[in-house]
């Protein structure tokens, strides 16, 4: 098992991604785990204990699984409890706006890697094994080490990219899959029995991002930076698209008028 990263990992959230993450971390590193919202019971169904924020965030390497919009009020709270040459990674749906936040915020001796795992906890039911997860350097050198260990000790398929350039591509991945998901259940109900291959594959799609608290929704749409453009070509061309058949059925009856 590779040496990487240092145990314990303080864990601070367990929702249902940070659960995720215990689930697979917790085999191979001692975790410390920490979630005021979270009741005794559900960390002792999630085979962990729960700890203090100073405790977990005194880890040698520490991961934030909050939401987005709760941030930068984490950051300030654990930034005083954080060793020197500790590494902290968050594991949110958009890049830019986490990674400037811990970079403003965190010690200037800690070392930050911005991390998205591009599943959830519907996606990963069958393991983590071939499933991708974007690294993000943001200062140190040691998110080669992370995508070492996320590739070694899981199989994960890592992409080491910028801030930048995965919200731009998570615009579209995530942006349009979830925005056209929630039409779709919104639409609802839709038909379940004379249904085509592709249908049920699109509504396949829908199931795996129904349940997803809100907060990841308004994450991705509103967190990126670059989504609200891509939302805007997409309801462009669909209107587009619209007027388009509404001129073929204009046509449509004319020719049966005149016959």
């Amino acid at each position: 098992m590779p040496s990487f990263p240092h145990s314990p990992i303080g864990l601070i959230g367990f929702g249902a991604f940070g659960r995720l993450v215990a689930e697979h971390l917790a085999p191979h590193v001692g975790l410390r785990v920490h979630d005021p919202f979270v009741a005794e019971a559900e960390f002792a169904a999630g085979g962990v204990a729960a700890c203090s924020l100073p405790e977990a965030a005194a880890c040698p390497v520490v991961i934030l699984a909050t939401p987005v919009s709760s941030l930068a009020a984490i950051v300030r709270a654990v930034a005083p409890h954080l060793r020197p040459g500790a590494l902290v990674l968050d594991v949110g749906s958009v890049k830019v706006r986490p990674a400037a936040i811990m970079r403003a915020g965190l010690p200037p001796d800690v070392d930050i890697v911005a991390t998205h795992p591009l599943f959830g906890p519907q996606s990963a039911r069958g393991g983590l094994r071939g499933l991708k997860i974007a690294v993000c350097p943001v200062r140190g050198s040691r998110a080669g080490r992370v995508g070492a260990f996320l590739r070694r000790a899981f199989g994960l398929d890592v992409i080491v990219t910028t801030p930048e350039a995965h919200d731009r591509e998570a615009a579209a991945v995530q942006g349009l899959t979830h925005l056209i998901a929630k039409v779709l259940v919104a639409m609802e109900p839709l038909p379940t029995r004379m249904t085509t291959r592709s249908f049920d594959l699109v509504m396949q799609a829908v199931g795996m991002v129904r349940h997803d608290a809100p907060e990841v929704y308004h994450a991705i749409e509103r967190e990126n930076p670059y989504a609200a453009e891509v939302r805007r070509r997409f309801f462009d061309l669909a209107a587009r698209m619209d007027e388009d058949l509404g001129e073929g059925a204009g046509i449509e009856e004319r020719v049966l008028l005149d016959a």
